[in-house]
């Protein structure tokens, strides 16, 4: 059963997991119709199914989800698609690059999640080492997808390509 440190632990990626599923989803739909768009909605299915496991995850180990944690990262993803949308200020390269960018940023997190509760695995039952592995891997693969994808978006952005 998990406690103190580690329910806040897993409740703050659970969040971040939230968060990032939205995002991904909203990249996704930004880039329909672009050589990336199928890439970047195969990378969102990825995460939710990602974020389902964390939730699993943490049924296994007796950790209770924070709705108050869930309620503001639901409303800060909300407001995130202002700029996203080009409804905000900026142009729509620029937003979708640090789009982008956050969610890089966001499945370097996942990964270094999956990675530390792969050295706790031998104390909690719940954990399984091999599962964590994969999903650690899982992970690194998403984060070089979306390198690539920001890098691109960024050179078009930020005017040398």
């Amino acid at each position: 059963m998990a406690h103190g440190s580690l329910d806040t632990y897993l409740n703050d990626h659970l969040a971040g997991a939230m968060f990032g599923s939205d995002l991904a989803r909203q990249i996704a739909g930004q880039v329909a119709g672009t050589a990336s768009a199928e890439r970047l909605a195969d990378l969102a299915g990825e995460i939710e199914a990602d974020r389902q496991t964390l939730s699993t995850l943490m049924d296994r180990l007796g950790a209770r989800q924070n709705p108050v944690k869930q309620t503001m990262t639901w409303m800060a993803e909300k407001l995130s698609r202002v700029k996203l949308s080009g409804l905000g200020p900026g142009d729509d390269e620029l937003n979708l690059f640090m789009a982008l960018e956050t969610l890089s940023l966001g499945i370097e997190g996942k990964a270094l999640l999956w990675r530390m509760l792969r050295e706790l695995a031998d104390g909690h039952p719940g954990l399984d080492a091999s599962e964590l592995e994969g999903l650690a891997a899982r992970a690194e693969d998403q984060r070089r997808l979306v390198e690539e994808e920001r890098a691109l978006v960024g050179r078009r952005a930020l005017g040398d390509g």
